[in-house]
């Protein structure tokens, strides 16, 4: 009997382990892509005939609780999934330029990626005075499920998908993308779009604030969804394959129940336009 009850925990450890290996595989190919579309970027850049440098390195993280810390820094994105597993996985895409190629590659060296118990960032050498010389780092993240984030940003997009927990998500000049996601979640972009692809009948959590100053909203909700949708804009428009029923005054920024009603989901806009499909 004894073995025939750990069967089952067996064949669940079994599945966690293959889907784990299988985004990890995933993950390669992605790694391999990236690295073949960098090393040809040069030829897709017009007048831009500087020296390139590039490379994908595993970082090590050894994480003291559920959360983590990444700061693209000046120049780089973050892109952050979820998977079955309880560990962590961090790969730092890194790109150099200069005036050659050789010196591109001199460059890669010198840029560290500092990893400890509760965050990730990367150190390099200054480029000011230089306009020759600029260097990136971006991020390509795996976490468990339910696990919390802090993500910022400055030149480069932010994305999370299949994740809930409690995360603070932020870029100056990139988009923020949000798909099957859950918690306690805010986030903001000051120059760039805010994607939005709600899942299952409601929202798993506290709620979602989100909103850009210069740019648009695209907002997908599935039928039957439950969930208290806050939206609007100050300068730009509103579609919506939803039907909306509202009395009074009718301003740029709606406040309405969706089915049941549920948790508040915010997604506005300055300046930009809202669009709100189904899925």
């Amino acid at each position: 009997m004894r073995h025939v009850r750990t069967l089952p925990f067996l064949a669940l450890a079994l599945i966690a382990g293959a889907s784990v290996l299988h985004a990890q595989s995933d993950r390669e190919n992605t790694d391999a892509a990236w690295l073949a579309q960098c090393r040809d970027g040069g030829s897709r850049h017009g007048d831009d005939d500087r020296g390139r440098a590039c490379e994908v390195r595993k970082v090590p993280v050894r994480l003291s609780g559920r959360t983590i810390s990444i700061d693209g820094e000046r120049n780089g994105g973050i892109h952050v999934v979820g998977w079955n597993g309880d560990s962590v996985s961090v790969t730092a895409r890194i790109q150099a330029q200069a005036r050659s190629e050789g010196a591109a590659q001199a460059i890669l060296p010198r840029i560290k990626i500092n990893a400890d118990g509760h965050s990730v960032r990367a150190d390099g050498p200054s480029m000011d005075g230089d306009d020759d010389e600029s260097w990136a780092v971006s991020y390509v993240v795996f976490v468990p499920r339910r696990f919390d984030l802090d993500l910022e940003a400055h030149n480069g997009g932010v994305s999370v998908q299949s994740v809930t927990g409690r995360m603070e998500l932020g870029t100056t000049n990139g988009s923020v993308s949000l798909d099957d996601v859950g918690g306690d979640v805010r986030a903001h972009t000051q120059n760039g779009s805010l994607n939005v692809q709600l899942t299952g009948t409601k929202w798993d959590g506290t709620g979602l604030d989100a909103e850009t100053h210069n740019g648009s909203v695209r907002l997908s909700v599935p039928e039957s969804y439950s969930a208290r949708l806050e939206t609007g804009t100050v300068n730009g428009r509103i579609n919506t394959e939803i039907p909306i029923t509202v009395s009074g005054n009718i301003s740029r920024r709606m406040s309405f129940s969706l089915g049941s009603g549920g948790a508040p989901v915010r997604a506005t806009t300055t300046n930009g336009s809202v669009n709100i499909t189904r899925r």
